[in-house]
């Protein structure tokens, strides 16, 4: 997620559905799934097609799989069967009891409480709600009715377990959130339970009403409840809400005015929901309720230990230095290695010591370009806190907005100092790479390409279109760094490279000249024969840093197809010079460091002949490029081919000097056959 990359894609054939959500097997880390309600399917990671996994036919229709960290994954039928995963595979087509009759399940989750999974699924008949709760290993199963409330029903549930006791929250249609309180141990076998249940909070303030469609539990004293908030009178507008149940307070709320899909997640203190059509993750961090917090009066120098925060940047145009400012409910949680990207802004790491700085930022806005930086080195030069990483991020940020305010005013030295000597991520920054694409400062942004783990596609292709773009001769009097092309590429004096004859892995151009039918013009930097490199030194170590960035295919292709087609053409020929050059070493591996991996050169072409191909193809200079790529990949092929042909033989052989005690000069002659 903090990455945008897809790791894994998995399809059915046309015309099966996946019929509930895929869960992974924390013990087996595999994935399970169910198509056409019946059919399981269970895979790995490295599995590519899932008609060639394991495929299990059952004899019930499923409804849900739930995934225990430490029981197994637990399947719940429509019928209100219930098995665990490893019982089921024993004997797929056993049969499963039908407990709910006519039930409809609405809802279900699962537990553990000590060693025993604990299942729990409400049911719905003719207006009438029902909870089973079903302790797996003792193989009892308990009904319960739930209270009637009219002119209401339940639309969404959420449940959590603590000290045998099952706390179930119902939000109805009233706009009212209910607890009910289920005890798990259970002396008696009553067939079905009246569960009575108790108001835990009102979803209105001040003449407005929330319309709840799913919440989930934060802690003892929150909630967070995604819904329409309404006033009399006004439009309803999509929120995402926290709520103190202790005080009856609404905390804060965020406006969503991209929609959602009414589904709400949280994982880990973190909230998943979908915003128009990305998925918007926010972290979040609870501390103890108190009466102060909750109305909005707390304050940090009396109370620096209670304090609730949550950051909505990922979702606004707010500067960085005014979330310092903010005083609402739900704390960010101090992850200094755990970065999220969003589309402007980062986000921020909210503690008490890091007011002071945004307070400090905000007074050095009208400070002297001197006074302001050195501030800023001092700032940087304090001991590391655990929110060090979030005010380095500050300090990028209040230099960049200066940039913005001032064109005349770049500290170039300033920022590189900071990139090459932080741990840092585009997300904490990402405004930085912006100006210096404006800017065209090549050296800042090779250094980002190079430590950001996390840059968006789409500025990875802008810095690759400036690098192309930049003549050889501007190049030349600036500071790049070269280590990653010093050892491969040899420059005289005239700038020509010098070629050298050392031959490795089977591969001569000379000796393939008769094959590939090609003249191969010596002394010429810019020939399609991949001899000679067709950019110098400093483009090279620039291109270099892009070959190694993070990418997603799905979202560069885009970009990918925007490059000028004579910038797409010089770079496939520098890519190609890349793949002869590896192909001349016996390992495939270029010396040097941050040097580009085969296997880097060869995605890259990819990607570029499939975004570019047709206007290849019609290019007249790009013509000799692509049969020479063409004759060269063939060349390569064929010769692999014959590896493989006495591939037995060379196995045999070794087999047999492992045999022989060769301690005794001696000469063999092996035939070949």
């Amino acid at each position: 997620v903090s990455d945008q990359k897809p790791l894994g894609c998995w399809s059915v054939k046309h015309g099966q559905i996946i019929t509930c959500p895929v869960v992974c097997n924390f013990e087996t880390h595999e994935y399970i799934a169910v198509h056409d309600d019946k059919v399981l399917r269970i895979w790995k990671n490295k599995d590519i097609n899932l008609d060639k996994v394991f495929k299990a036919t059952l004899s019930a229709d499923v409804y849900r799989i739930h995934s225990l960290p430490n029981g197994g994954p637990v399947v719940l039928f429509k019928g209100g069967g219930v098995r665990t995963l490893d019982v089921l595979l024993e004997a797929p087509q056993q049969e499963i009891e039908n407990i709910i009759s006519d039930e409809v399940i609405k809802w279900s989750e699962a537990f553990m409480e000590g060693q025993q999974p604990v299942l729990i699924f409400a049911t719905e008949k003719d207006g009438d709600f029902f909870v089973y709760v079903q302790k797996l290993k003792m193989n009892s199963l308990h009904k319960y009715k739930l209270e009637q409330q009219e002119l209401s029903k339940p639309l969404s549930f959420t449940a959590y377990i603590k000290n045998q006791i099952i706390t179930l929250l119902c939000l109805y249609s009233n706009d009212s959130v209910y607890k009910v309180l289920i005890p798990l141990q259970q002396n008696t076998e009553e067939e079905e339970q009246i569960l009575s249940r108790s108001l835990l909070l009102n979803l209105s303030v001040s003449g407005s009403v929330l319309k709840g469609t799913s919440f989930v539990v934060l802690d003892k004293d929150h909630i967070a409840v995604l819904g329409s908030l309404a006033a009399s009178g006004e439009e309803s507008k999509e929120c995402l809400t926290i709520w103190n149940t202790k005080f009856q307070t609404l905390q804060t709320s965020k406006e969503l005015p991209l929609g959602t899909s009414g589904q709400l997640w949280c994982y880990e203190e973190k909230f998943f929901f979908t915003h128009g059509k990305v998925l918007t993750v926010i972290m979040y961090k609870c501390e103890t309720s108190s009466l102060a917090a909750a109305v909005g009066k707390l304050k940090d120098s009396q109370t620096p230990d209670v304090s609730s925060f949550v950051n909505w940047n990922t979702l606004g145009d707010e500067e960085l230095v005014v979330s310092f400012q903010s005083q609402q409910s739900v704390a960010l949680k101090s992850e200094s290695k755990m970065t999220l990207r969003s589309k402007r802004n980062t986000v921020a790491k909210v503690q008490p010591d890091t007011i002071s700085v945004g307070q400090l930022l905000l007074n050095l806005k009208d400070a002297s370009t001197t006074v302001f930086e050195d501030e800023l080195r001092q700032l940087m030069s304090k001991a590391q806190t655990p929110d060090f990483q979030a005010t380095i991020g500050c300090v990028i940020t209040a230099l960049i907005n200066r940039c913005k305010t001032n064109p005349k005013y770049y500290p170039r030295n300033f920022l590189l100092q900071i990139v090459q000597t932080r741990d840092l991520s585009y997300s904490l920054c990402p405004d930085l790479m912006a100006v210096a694409l404006e800017k065209k400062d090549v050296h800042l942004l090779q250094t980002c390409l190079q430590q950001f783990p996390d840059i968006p596609e789409e500025i990875t292709c802008a810095c690759l279109k400036v690098f192309l773009s930049i003549s050889e001769a501007y190049l030349q009097r600036i500071d790049v760094n070269l280590e990653s092309v010093i050892c491969y590429i040899d420059i005289e004096f005239n700038n020509k490279e010098v070629k050298t004859e050392i031959v490795e892995n089977g591969f001569n151009a000379e000796l393939e000249q008769d094959i590939w039918d090609t003249k191969i013009t010596k002394g010429t930097h810019l020939t399609d024969d991949g001899e000679f490199c067709p950019v110098g030194p400093q483009k090279a170590a620039l291109l270099n840093a892009v070959l190694h960035s993070a990418y997603s295919e799905t979202f560069l292709l885009p970009h990918l197809k925007n490059l000028p087609a004579q910038q797409a053409v010089l770079f496939l020929r520098y890519l190609y010079y890349l793949y002869v050059k590896c192909s001349e070493k016996i390992n495939t591996t270029l010396p040097g460091i941050r040097s580009p991996t085969i296997n880097q050169i060869m995605d890259w072409m990819c990607l570029l002949l499939d975004a570019h191909f047709t206007v290849m193809v019609m290019l007249p200079e790009a013509k000799e490029l692509l049969s020479n790529l063409h004759k060269f990949v063939r060349a390569q092929v064929r010769f692999y081919s014959e590896l493989n042909k006495i591939e037995g033989s060379l196995r045999e052989l070794q087999r047999l000097h492992h045999q022989k005690d060769s301690q005794t000069y001696s000469i063999e002659v092996l035939e070949l056959i």
